[in-house]
Parts: C-alpha cells; sequence; structure tokens
C-alpha cells in the first residue's frame, strides 16, 4: 500500500466501515422515510444545509442521526478533510501522473490577499500570477469580441470538458447572453454535426475557437481543419482574425494559421477546466463582468468546502450520501432532474465529471476494489422526465435516487409557469417519498424511495458557478472515500489508440489479426 493510503485508509478498510455495516444491516436498510417524518416534526430543519447560492433539503433521504453520525466517522477516519487541505496547499494529489489538482486557483478573486495565494504553498502561489494575467488576457480579448459587431456567430470546437463546460454554461445563462451573436458547439467528429452548424454560418461573420491542451485531439483537430478548409473555400481570407485557439501548443496553433492563443495547465483536467481559457466562449457570451460572478460562486462555495465542519459542510455531505447508497443500499445509478429548461445540459455535464473522474476499478495502489464506485448518471430536465422515465422511479423494481434541482425565481413574466413547474418538483418528491396503496397492483406506488432537493434563488453566473464547483467536490469526497485519484482518465485512451488502427484498415481493406467480430464489420463497412 502506498504511503498516501497508508496514512488515508480506504473506506472499506476502516472501523467506521465495519460500524456502518452493523448499522445498516439492523436498521439502516429497512429504514422508512413516511415513519421518519411521522415521529419527528423537525426532520425537515434538522437535515437541510445552507451553502452559498444552494439550498439542499437532505430530509428525503435514507438516513437518520445515527447514520449521519458514523458517515461523519468514516469521512474523519478516512482522513477526507486532509486530503482535501492536500489539494488546497497544491500537493501532487494526482498521483498516477504525479501533478497537483488546482481549478480552485482559477476562482481565486483578482483582488489581493482574498484567494488561495496569501498563505498557499509556494506551488500555487507561483502559479497564481499566471492564472491572473492569463485570465485578464482572456476577458480582454471576449470584451473585443462582444464589441466587434462584424462577428455574430461563434462556434467552439473542442470535445469533452472543451465542450461539455461552455455548451452547459451558455444554455444555463441565456438569459444574460449578448443579443445579436449565436453560439454553437461542435464537439462529435461525425461530420453532421459540423455540417449542420456550417450551414447556419458566413465566413467573414464568424469566429472560431479550436478548444484542445495538446492541439492534437483527433475529433477536434479533425473538425478544425474540415471548418478551416470550408472557411477558405467560402471566400475567407483573414485565419488569424476568424480562428483563436485555446491550447497551450502555441507552436502547432501557429501552423495551423492562429495567432490569438490562450493556455491552460496540466493541473487542470478537462472536466474541471470551464473556469479556464475554456471559458472563452461563456465569456464572449455573458461578458467579463458576469464571467467574474461565475468565479466568484464557484469561490464561496471552496471556502464552504474548505471551511465548514463535516457536518455542514454541503459537498462532503453529498459525497457521503452516494458512498451510502452505491455501496451499502447497493444503488447503482442516480437521476439529475434540473426543473429549469436551462438546464437542459446539466445531467450530461455531470455525467462526464463523475463518471470519468470515479469510474475506477483499483484504488492509488493499483489493488482491485473491493466496493462498487461511481454511480450511472442520467437524466432530463423537468417536467419532461415525468412524461418519460418516472414511471420506472416511482414504480420500477429499482430504486434510484433522484437529485432535483430547482430555481425559486424565473427569468421571464409568463403568468402561471414557475408556480406550476415549482410545484411539479415539489409534487415528484413528495409522491417517491409518500407512495399510493393500491390493493389491485398496478396503482400501487411503494414509495419511501430516496432524492435530494437542491434549491437556487435565481440562476445566475453566481449560482450557477456555485452549483458546479459543489458538484466538483462532491465527486471529490466520494473518490476520496474510495481510495481513488479522481483526477486521472486512463480509461480513455484505449479505444482512441485502437481507432487510428481500425481507420487505417478501413481505408486499405487489411483486417488480419482482428478478431471475427471487427474484421466481420470492416468488410461488412467497406
Amino acid at each position: 500500500m502506498s504511503p498516501d493510503l497508508t496514512e488515508r485508509p480506504r473506506c472499506d478498510q476502516t472501523a467506521a466501515w465495519a460500524a456502518l455495516q452493523t448499522h445498516f444491516y439492523g436498521q439502516g436498510r429497512d429504514f422508512d422515510l413516511r415513519k421518519a417524518f411521522a415521529t419527528d416534526p423537525g426532520r425537515f430543519a434538522a437535515f437541510s444545509l445552507e451553502a452559498p447560492h444552494v439550498f439542499a433539503d437532505l430530509s428525503k433521504n435514507l438516513i437518520d442521526g445515527e447514520t449521519r453520525a458514523l458517515l461523519a466517522a468514516l469521512a474523519r477516519e478516512c482522513r477526507v478533510e486532509q486530503h482535501r487541505d492536500a489539494m488546497f496547499a497544491g500537493e501532487a494529489i494526482n498521483t498516477t501522473e504525479q501533478r497537483a489538482v488546482m481549478h480552485f486557483l482559477l476562482r481565486n478573486p483578482a483582488v489581493a490577499h482574498t484567494g488561495w495565494t496569501q498563505s498557499a504553498s509556494k506551488t500555487v502561489a507561483d502559479a497564481w500570477p499566471e492564472v491572473l494575467a492569463t485570465r485578464q488576457a482572456m476577458l480582454a480579448y471576449a470584451e473585443a469580441v462582444r464589441a466587434d459587431d462584424a462577428i455574430t456567430d461563434v462556434v467552439n470546437i473542442g470535445i469533452g470538458g472543451s465542450d461539455l463546460g461552455p455548451q452547459m454554461a451558455v444554455r444555463a445563462l441565456a438569459e444574460f447572453v449578448l443579443p445579436g451573436k449565436r453560439f454553437h458547439f461542435v464537439s462529435n467528429v461525425d461530420g453532421h454535426e459540423l455540417d449542420a452548424v456550417l450551414k447556419q454560418v458566413r465566413p467573414h461573420s464568424t469566429l472560431f475557437l479550436i478548444a484542445s491542451k495538446t492541439f492534437t485531439t483527433i475529433e477536434t483537430m479533425t473538425n478544425a481543419h474540415s471548418a478551416r478548409r470550408w472557411f477558405e473555400a467560402q471566400g475567407g481570407r483573414d485565419v488569424p482574425r476568424h480562428f483563436a485557439a485555446l491550447t497551450t501548443h502555441v507552436a502547432a496553433a501557429a501552423e495551423f494559421g492562429i495567432q490569438t492563443t490562450f493556455g491552460f495547465w496540466d493541473w487542470v483536467g478537462g472536466r474541471y477546466s470551464l473556469w479556464s481559457a475554456i471559458g472563452l466562449p461563456l465569456a464572449i457570451a455573458i461578458g467579463a463582468q458576469r464571467f467574474e460572478e461565475l468565479l466568484a460562486g464557484a469561490h464561496a462555495m471552496d471556502l464552504h468546502f474548505a471551511q465548514a465542519p463535516i457536518e455542514a459542510n454541503l459537498p462532503v455531505q453529498l459525497g457521503l450520501l452516494d458512498v451510502w447508497y452505491r455501496n451499502f443500499h447497493g444503488l447503482a445509478s442516480r437521476c439529475i432532474a434540473p426543473y429549469h429548461s436551462a438546464l437542459q445540459r446539466l445531467p450530461a455535464y455531470l455525467q462526464q465529471l463523475e463518471m470519468e473522474s470515479n469510474g475506477k476499478r483499483v484504488d492509488l495502489s493499483g489493488d482491485a476494489l473491493e466496493q462498487q464506485t461511481a454511480p450511472v448518471l442520467w437524466g432530463e430536465p423537468g417536467t419532461n422526465g415525468q412524461h418519460a422515465y418516472f414511471q420506472m422511479l416511482h414504480q420500477g423494481v429499482d430504486v434510484v435516487p433522484v437529485e432535483f434541482v430547482a430555481v425559486r425565481r424565473a427569468a421571464h413574466a409568463l403568468p402561471g409557469h414557475q408556480t406550476l413547474l415549482l410545484a411539479n418538483a415539489l409534487a415528484q418528491a413528495q409522491a417517491l417519498m409518500q407512495g399510493r396503496a393500491d390493493a389491485g397492483g398496478h396503482r400501487d406506488f411503494p414509495g419511501n424511495r430516496p432524492s435530494t432537493f437542491l434549491l437556487l434563488d435565481a440562476l445566475t453566473p453566481a449560482s450557477l458557478g456555485a452549483l458546479l464547483a459543489l458538484q466538483e467536490h462532491r465527486v471529490f469526497v466520494s473518490g476520496s472515500l474510495w481510495g481513488l485519484n479522481s483526477f486521472d482518465q486512463w480509461g480513455v485512451e484505449l479505444g482512441k489508440v485502437l481507432a487510428k488502427d481500425i481507420a487505417q484498415r478501413l481505408d486499405s481493406g487489411d483486417a488480419s489479426g482482428l478478431d471475427g467480430s471487427t474484421a466481420g464489420l470492416l468488410q461488412r463497412l467497406r
């Protein structure tokens, strides 16, 4: 076992874990929410938490005071707080790549002595000047593009974290997007996606942003080269004006014809990169001030995570719940139900955040895990989901915890809509918990199905920033408990390597050495 795991025991190798198992088999697996509310009129207050910009009702989860205390003991025995502090200190907690994990620094406010730099480690302090300079240059460029009436369309070409974050955020903050400019996102190497966007834009009024840290990502660069060929074929002449790059490979961008580049650092994972130059399309969309409000909301949640005690720490409590459901109740998935249409891409964003981070089967030492890790995340905005998969949530055999995300104040003035939307969110959470008995069976709702309710006062840059940082830190907590490295993603690599070989074989027809299925499909496709 590595020194890191010796100092931070894996959750299933602790005394607290054994105590939780005893508690679960003694009373936890038969916990009934309806009885809990009937016997404890103060349950809502006792199991609610207030964090920056986010109110969380955890009372409809399958926990009681003893469960909560035992889970807190697990976090302490696994030294989650020390692991968190090591991250904020800039230690190389990404052990397989020997890197620090410092996306929190991207949210540090520019005002002196208010962030992580005043009493931080040398690693954090040394990185800060370049972070601030890059942010200021990126935001200045964003303001220049916003002021350029000749640019009507911005096309972001990236994939994974270079697409999901900015795409989700631009849609979520549509209320704040500058009128007169349209924003498009191309990620899939499937040419139909790029082709559909190119049919909507004109070369002389379009800015292409190529987002690739290494400027070698095959999907991104295939789309980028196709976009440039289209641009030139349509009469475009000024590549430096109409193309910019979000990359650290300045030489490769220059060879492409790009002069404007904004970099980021190897301590920023793609799924944590919205706060960096990868957020440029969002900064153009909502402006520098609003972008800094997004950063401020996230920074406020960072401070909450760093300072609040375990019992009042919302990211810690959510991460503990995830372990409780995954490893004790055996629940394999979690449904994300945002009751705001602007959050339509939030489930997809969270899928990458959690499943790429914690979809692992070995611990930091490379030893096989004996417990399950990341649940499958899925969902759609309410009320659409109610008319699709909520049937299964209410009456299916599998129990699926649901995470409702609701916004109190609407950004529109249409009468009646917000009341009905919020009523549906509350009613679905209530119905999952209460159920309804029916002797005939077909209309029987078993109830006692858990949910968490996250409430924002309004969907603003600050509240969105806080919500996303909350989810980042929650994933950190569950990964820390499982003894994982949540900040690498080697599982993405094998398919990429094989795809390069198969692409050549599709051209040549050479199927030698392939398994029978792949060889047969290759010949069929030719």
